[in-house]
C-alpha cells in the first residue's frame, strides 16, 4: 500500500515531477511530462504497478528529510543500528530527463537495498529489460525507454531489478535513471555530482529573489519553490498538481486528474508570483493563458493541457485499485467540457492585473479579449456548472455571476487606463450598463435577507465558500454589511474543526456525487483573508497558524484536509493551496496585499 499523502516529497525539473515517500520509494513519476502515462504508479496501486525504492535493508531504520535550502533537492537521512546513510534525490533542470539518487555514507556501515519495478502506461505494461554495450540496464516498451546507470551490482528477481550493497562512512554510490525515446540512442550520460552542484545553484539563484517580509518567510519561499516546480517550462503553464486520482475522501469516488491548467486559478496565481517578485513566471503564465483561450470564444474551456490542449477525455483505469482502494482511477478530466462563467472573469482580471504590474500585452490579446466579452454578453444570464464543477446540472451560481461582473468591470478599467479621453465611448457605456445589470441581479437574487448572506445559487438557502471572494474581486467593499454577514454565516455553517468546507456535501448541496470530502484548503485561506480585511487580525493569525501546521515536514500541502482522520487528502502537492498560502501571508504582512490590490476600484467608476 502507498504511504500517507503527507509522507511524500516532490522533486522536479520543470517538465515533470516525482513523488518520493519517507521510506525512500519513488511511487509516482510521469515521463516525459506531467501529463504523460506514469512509469511508476504504486501511488495508485501496489508496488507491482511501478516503484523505485532505495533504503536501508533494516526495516527499523529511522528516516528524517529536508530540502536543501532554497532548492527542490531532497535529502533523506536514514539512521540504523549500525550507521547512518543519506540519500540525495533530484532532477536536473537543463540536462535531459533524469532522476538522480545519490547514496552517501555518513557514519558506520549500512546495508542497503534497491528495488526497481518499471511499469509503463500507469502500471499496465511490463517493459523488455536488457543491457546495453556499457552494461547499463535498459527497459523498453513501445515509444518509451528508460536507462539505469550505476556501479552497484544488479540482478533480476521476478520482474524486479534488485541491488544489495553496503555503504561505509565516506563512501558514495550513484543511481541515475534516464528517459528517452525508444527510437533514438540511449540518453547521454551525466556526471551526477557536477549536475547536482549546477541544479542546486540554479534553484538558489531563483529562490533568492523571493520578496517576503512576513513572519513565515520560510513557508512562503517553500510554497513559491513548489509553484516553480509545477510550471511546465516549455509553455509557462502551471499544473494544478502533478498527480491524478488522489481521493478527496479516502475510499470515495471524488478522484480527479489534476495534471492540467485551470483558468480559475489565473489571477490568484499571477498575483502570488508578481507580488513575491517573480515577474517572468507571471508573464509566462499570462502568455500561456492568452494562447490557450485564443480561438472561437464560445469554445473557451475551463481547463487546458499544459501546452494548451483542449481534448482531455476522461477515462477510468480499471486495473489500478486506487489510492487506499479509492476507485475509480481517472485520467483526463470531463470538466474540460463544462460551461463555467467564472473563467471569463478570471481571464479579464488576469489580463488587467498583468497590465497594472507592467506586463504589457499585445494587440492580439486585446482582440481575443473583445471577442470573449462579446460572447459573454450573450451567455452571462445562462446557468452553468460553477467553480466547483458540479455534475448535477447547471444552476445560476452566485460566484459565477459575480465573475461575469468582474469581466465587464476589468474591461472598463482596462479601457479607462489606456484611453482616459475615451470614457464616453459607446462600447464602454454599453459595458457599464451590463455590469450594473449583473450587479443588481446578484444583489437581488443572490442575497438571502433571512440568512444575511449571499447564497450558493439564486433562490437557494445553501452557503458556498466561493462567496468569500465577493469583496476580494471588488464586487462589494469588505465592510459592506452583506459581505460581513456572508463571512459570519460561512464561519458558522461551513466551519468544521477549524477549517472551511467548500460547501456541505453531507446534507444540503447536491453535486451529482456521493457525499463526503475534506476541507478544501484554499477556502480556509480565503476566510483568513476576509478576517484580515475586517481587522480581525488575531483570528486571522490563528487560522494561518492552523493552516501552516498542516504542511508536511518538507512544507507541502495537498488539495484538502480531513479533520476527522487528521490527514491530507486530494491531489498533492496542490498548486492552488500553495497559491492561496502565498497570497494570505502577503495579505497579512503588507499594508496593501493581493486581496486589496485585486479589489481596488479606482478605475471602475462609470464615466460622468
Amino acid at each position: 500500500m502507498a504511504s500517507r499523502i503527507e509522507d511524500y516529497a516532490l522533486v522536479g525539473d520543470g517538465r515533470t515531477a516525482a513523488l518520493i515517500s519517507r521510506n525512500g520509494s519513488v511511487d509516482w513519476l510521469c515521463w516525459p511530462r506531467f501529463d504523460a502515462p506514469a512509469c511508476f504508479a504504486a501511488l495508485l496501486g501496489t508496488p507491482e504497478h511501478g516503484h523505485w525504492r532505495i533504503a536501508p535493508a533494516d526495516s527499523g531504520a529511522r528516516a528524517t528529510r529536508c530540502y536543501r535550502p532554497g532548492t527542490v533537492v531532497l535529502e533523506t537521512t536514514h539512521e540504523t543500528a549500525t550507521g547512518t546513510v543519506r540519500v540525495i534525490d533530484y532532477m536536473p533542470l537543463d540536462s535531459g530527463l533524469h532522476l538522480v539518487r545519490l547514496v552517501e555514507g555518513v557514519s558506520g556501515s549500512v546495508a542497503m537495498r534497491m528495488e526497481l519495478v518499471l511499469r509503463f502506461d500507469y502500471g499496465s505494461a511490463v517493459p523488455w529489460v536488457s543491457r546495453n554495450e556499457h552494461d547499463d540496464l535498459r527497459a523498453v516498451m513501445g515509444p518509451h525507454k528508460v536507462v539505469l546507470r550505476t556501479k552497484a551490482p544488479l540482478r533480476g528477481v521476478e520482474r524486479t531489478t534488485v541491488s544489495d550493497f553496503i555503504i561505509e562512512e565516506g563512501q558514495s554510490l550513484s543511481f541515475i535513471l534516464s528517459y528517452g525515446s525508444s527510437a533514438e540512442d540511449d540518453p547521454t550520460p551525466i556526471e551526477p555530482r557536477k549536475i547536482l552542484r549546477r541544479t542546486t545553484e540554479t534553484w538558489r539563484s531563483w529562490s533568492c529573489h523571493c520578496q517576503g517580509g512576513t513572519p513565515w518567510d520560510a513557508m512562503l519561499a517553500r510554497s513559491l519553490l513548489t509553484l516553480k516546480a509545477l510550471i511546465y517550462a516549455p509553455t509557462g503553464g502551471i499544473v494544478a498538481a502533478p498527480t491524478t486520482s488522489l481521493p478527496e475522501a479516502i475510499g470515495g469516488v471524488r478522484n480527479w486528474d489534476y495534471r492540467f491548467c485551470w483558468l480559475r486559478d489565473s489571477t490568484f496565481t499571477l498575483l502570488a508570483l508578481v507580488d513575491a517578485g517573480y515577474l517572468e513566471e507571471a508573464r509566462a503564465w499570462r502568455d500561456w493563458l492568452l494562447r490557450a483561450v485564443a480561438g472561437s470564444p464560445e469554445q473557451a474551456h475551463i481547463l487546458y493541457g499544459i501546452a494548451g490542449e483542449r481534448l482531455l477525455p476522461e477515462i477510468e483505469l480499471d486495473w489500478l485499485p486506487g489510492y487506499e482502494n479509492s476507485r475509480p482511477v481517472r485520467i483526463g478530466n470531463a470538466a474540460s467540457k463544462q460551461f463555467q462563467l467564472d473563467v471569463y472573469g478570471e481571464i479579464f482580471d488576469a489580463m488587467y492585473q498583468a497590465e497594472e504590474r507592467g506586463l504589457e500585452g499585445d494587440e492580439t490579446g486585446v482582440r481575443v479579449g473583445l471577442a470573449l466579452l462579446a460572447h459573454l454578453e450573450k451567455v452571462w444570464q445562462e446557468p452553468d456548472e460553477g467553480i466547483w464543477e458540479v455534475r448535477s446540472g447547471r444552476r445560476h451560481f452566485v460566484h459565477s455571476k459575480v465573475m461575469a461582473w468582474v469581466a465587464f468591470d476589468r474591461a472598463i478599467r482596462f479601457y479607462n487606463r489606456i484611453n482616459r479621453e475615451g470614457a464616453r465611448d459607446a462600447t464602454v457605456m454599453h459595458w457599464h450598463r451590463i455590469r450594473e445589470q449583473i450587479h443588481r441581479e446578484v444583489c437581488e437574487k443572490g442575497f438571502d435577507p433571512e440568512l444575511n448572506s449571499f447564497v450558493q445559487s439564486y433562490g437557494s438557502k445553501r452557503l458556498d465558500a466561493s462567496l468569500l471572494l465577493v469583496a476580494h474581486v471588488g464586487f462589494l467593499p469588505q465592510d459592506d454589511p452583506r459581505v460581513v454577514g456572508t463571512v459570519e454565516a460561512i464561519g458558522r455553517f461551513l466551519m468544521r474543526d477549524g477549517f472551511i468546507l467548500r460547501y456541505d456535501t453531507e446534507h444540503s448541496t447536491p453535486d451529482g456525487l456521493p457525499p463526503g470530502e475534506g476541507a478544501f484548503l484554499p477556502c480556509s485561506f480565503w476566510y483568513a483573508d476576509n478576517l484580515i480585511g475586517l481587522g480581525r487580525r488575531d483570528e486571522a493569525q490563528a487560522m494561518i497558524e492552523r493552516l501552516l501546521s498542516l504542511c508536511n515536514d518538507v512544507g507541502l500541502l495537498a488539495e484538502e484536509y480531513d479533520p476527522v482522520a487528521g490527514r491530507l487528502v486530494g491531489n498533492f502537492p496542490q498548486a492552488f493551496s500553495h497559491v492561496a498560502l502565498v497570497n494570505t501571508l502577503l495579505n497579512f504582512s503588507r499594508a496593501v496585499g493581493p486581496a486589496m490590490e485585486r479589489s481596488d476600484k479606482r478605475h471602475a467608476a462609470p464615466p460622468s
